[in-house]
């Protein structure tokens, strides 16, 4: 059995995770999947990565992942528990000493999205949350979900830098969204090898996977973690 710990995105809360959530404990997994600290602009990274080494505490077997903006956190908390496996999921993979608010120039992050925008014809990058985040998503459930909104991150932790000196000695996977309209994929093909040194796996999907593809996502979430105990084993 394995410790899944879901940390969820920008103006997001732990309820993003829940289908994802109960496949994990279905197949008869621990599951946590908490509210990071919001509507409080003095919180920074380290706080939030605070919170959710609290929320595990003892638990052993960590699987950590950290889903979009989340991936500034879920570093940070892999480094401080046992992990087994740290996951990002469309996730914004920070450098040492550079803050949230550089990563979106230092990446070429608007660049991509204007290229890919003149590909489909506008649909990458579109103002409309139901065609750039949930496309995939049932209209109901997207609404629910906007609907949970929050000031989340705060300006302190967009403005720090990222406070880790080197990623952590903690296996690494990313997925990217291959149907993703607010981080293109052909961006993530490109960044991950150069920040990461990895070759990202591959969901067909929209940015919020989570809750258009719950059973496909925690299938790939659960053989990240057999496979790297199997490797350890």
């Amino acid at each position: 059995m394995s410790t899944f710990v879901l940390i969820h995105g920008g103006g997001d809360v732990g309820w993003s995770w829940h289908l994802v959530e109960a496949e994990l404990r279905a197949r008869g997994h621990d599951v946590l999947a908490p509210d990071l600290p919001g509507d409080d602009e003095s919180k920074t990274l380290v706080d939030y990565a605070d919170a959710v080494v609290e929320a595990v505490g003892e638990r052993r077997n960590v699987v950590v992942v950290g889903h979009s903006f989340g991936a500034f956190t879920a570093p940070l908390v892999a480094a401080r528990l046992p992990t087994d496996v740290l996951v990002l999921l469309a996730g914004m993979i920070p450098s040492p000493g550079e803050s949230p608010d550089e990563w979106w120039a230092n990446t070429g992050y608007r660049s991509a999205v204007e290229e890919q925008a003149g590909r489909d014809g506008g649909l990458t990058g579109n103002a409309d949350p139901y065609v750039s985040y949930y496309h995939d998503v049932p209209r109901a459930l997207a609404t629910e979900a906007m609907g949970k909104e929050r000031a989340h991150p705060s300006t302190a932790a967009t403005a720090a830098p990222w406070p880790l000196d080197a990623w952590p000695n903690v296996p690494t996977r990313f997925v990217l969204c291959s149907e993703d309209r607010f981080f293109p994929p052909d961006f993530f093909r490109r960044l991950v090898p150069e920040r990461l040194g990895i070759v990202p796996d591959e969901i067909a999907g929209s940015h919020c996977v989570a809750l258009s593809r719950p059973t496909e996502l925690a299938d790939m979430l659960v053989r990240y973690a057999t496979e790297v105990r199997h490797r350890a084993g």
